[in-house]
């Protein structure tokens, strides 16, 4: 008799947990915590985080990991099955987005680190729409998400699982105001990383 694949969880997963001992731990887990959708609980958790990583990859299955951030529900939950976040202008590489271009398997890690200290992951498929295409299909996407700034495209999910993280080790981080005015000591972001690297070219090529 063949026995099914489990319902979730990668291959590599149950290699593992069959050569550790953990396949029963794991079993319980897919069982209790692991779902298709999103339950209500999820929704309500996802519409107050003002902040999101992401981890995608090419279709070389070379990997990156990102992070987005905006108002409490800038992740707007569509349906149970379904969300979509906005994004605005960056920095013009969109590594990201060229990755689902690619490979549409999108990761999402929501997390908690100011009062319930847990976190909430969110797989599935991805498609990048224009604001208006998007608008056409769903019309109840928020229409002001970043005051003064239009999204240029959306990222839509369609969910595959969501399941817990669970809070041990969280971090408790503080909520405060945003720093005004720029810091003495430190250096713009566009020289934050590499200005050593420019003033070394700059010494090594000379005048």
């Amino acid at each position: 008799m063949t026995v099914p694949p489990p319902s979730f969880g990668s291959a590599g997963e149950h290699q593992l947990q069959q050569h550790l001992g953990t396949a029963d731990r794991a079993a319980r887990f897919y069982d209790q915590q692991v779902r298709r959708h999103l339950t209500p609980e999820m929704q309500d958790f996802i519409g107050r985080q003002a902040m999101v990583f992401l981890a995608t990859a090419d279709s070389h299955g070379e990997c990156d990991a990102s992070f987005r951030a905006g108002p409490p529900g800038f992740v707007h939950v569509i349906d149970a099955h379904t969300l979509a976040y906005p994004e605005f202008r960056g920095n013009g590489v969109l590594a990201s987005a060229g990755n689902m271009i690619e490979n549409p398997h999108l990761g999402m890690l929501f997390v908690d680190f100011t009062h319930h200290h847990v976190g909430l992951h969110v797989n599935g498929v991805a498609h990048l729409y224009h604001d208006a295409d998007l608008r056409r299909i769903h019309p109840g996407l928020p229409t002001d998400v970043a005051p003064g700034r239009g999204p240029e495209m959306w990222v839509h999910l369609a969910v595959e699982e969501a399941y817990i993280h669970c809070s041990k080790y969280i971090p408790h981080l503080e909520p405060a105001p945003r720093p005004t005015g720029r810091d003495a000591g430190r250096p713009q972001d566009s020289d934050y990383f590499t200005a050593r690297r420019r003033e070394a070219v700059e010494t090594f090529t000379g005048p």
